[in-house]
């Protein structure tokens, strides 16, 4: 799960300037993609470790040692290259949005308010306005807990008289 590079050896002015001009966004998944490939050789590093063979006094093949110290020495300079991209790519996020104004968490995170949970700050004066949207979320939500509650009593209904007419079947022969 290799990223392609920010800017080819074959690109022009236009390219370097569109490389320049990446938006935060696709370097957050840049980001999240060399995360991805830490964790991946990260793994492949344990199941390496896993399978080589302590020196404790047993014969083994300095061929096969070699080669499995060598692909591990790889995987661990692959690693170090991939956090110099990742702090790379939160420099830049950082950045980037360094001039925003941060919002709070609790305004991004959204939650259904029962009436049993109200805080007494959102019963004062300051009460959240709730958008259209979310109403109609809402009313959607209800609507087809009712309709679902409606098909269930139908299902029983239909499941006892199965039922019923299976007894009598049962009775006439």
């Amino acid at each position: 799960m290799t990223t392609p590079p920010l800017v080819s050896a074959f690109g022009g002015q236009q390219q370097a300037q569109a490389a320049r001009d990446v938006n935060t966004a696709s370097l957050c998944r840049i980001g999240q993609e060399t995360v991805q490939d830490i964790v991946l050789r990260t793994m492949e590093i344990f199941q390496l470790l896993r399978n080589m063979q302590l020196p404790n006094g047993v014969t083994y093949h300095p061929n096969t040692h070699q080669d499995r110290l060598g692909k591990l020495q790889e995987h661990l300079r692959m690693l170090s290259v991939l956090f110099r991209k990742l702090r790379l790519v939160y420099d830049k996020c950082n950045e980037n949005c360094a001039g925003l104004d941060p919002i709070p968490p609790e305004q991004l995170i959204p939650f259904v308010e029962d009436d049993s949970s109200k805080h007494e700050d959102r019963s004062s004066n300051q009460s959240c306005p709730v958008t259209e949207e979310r109403r109609e979320i809402l009313e959607v939500n209800k609507k087809l807990k009712q309709k679902n509650q409606q098909l269930k009593q139908i299902m029983d209904q239909l499941r006892n008289l199965i039922w019923e007419i299976n007894s009598m079947l049962a009775v006439r022969s």
